[in-house]
């Protein structure tokens, strides 16, 4: 049994957010959540609640599973949309900024 839940459209880059997931990836929920309870990242609250989410959407599949029992099958951020904005400069002129975006994907298994 397999439960998924995911988030878009979050406001740190995939980059920052992917040291973060590769530090769960693999691990029992459990110990995952004491994990990104104490990492001192601003990813680690989004990946927390789309974690917790992957929990209640796996109790929902199966009410009698229970919490031990679920491991990360697996975890990736992909890029989402760019949001492109512009700084002003010198003499009149204008620098593109890109602030990026993530789409975070969790899947959670009990084999």
């Amino acid at each position: 049994m397999e439960a998924k839940s995911s988030l878009g459209q979050i406001r740190i880059s995939p980059r920052k957010m992917r040291l973060v997931a590769d530090v769960i990836r693999g691990y029992e929920f459990v110990e995952a959540v004491d994990m990104l309870k104490n990492v001192p990242k601003n990813s680690s609250t989004v990946i927390l609640k789309t974690l917790k989410s992957a929990a209640a959407n796996a109790k929902i599949i199966n009410p009698d599973i229970e919490e031990g029992d679920l491991y990360v099958k697996k975890i990736f951020v992909d890029q989402g949309p760019l949001w492109k904005r512009f700084r002003a400069r010198a003499r009149g002129r204008a620098d593109q900024v890109k602030r990026r975006t993530s789409q975070l994907t969790i899947v959670l298994a009990d084999d």
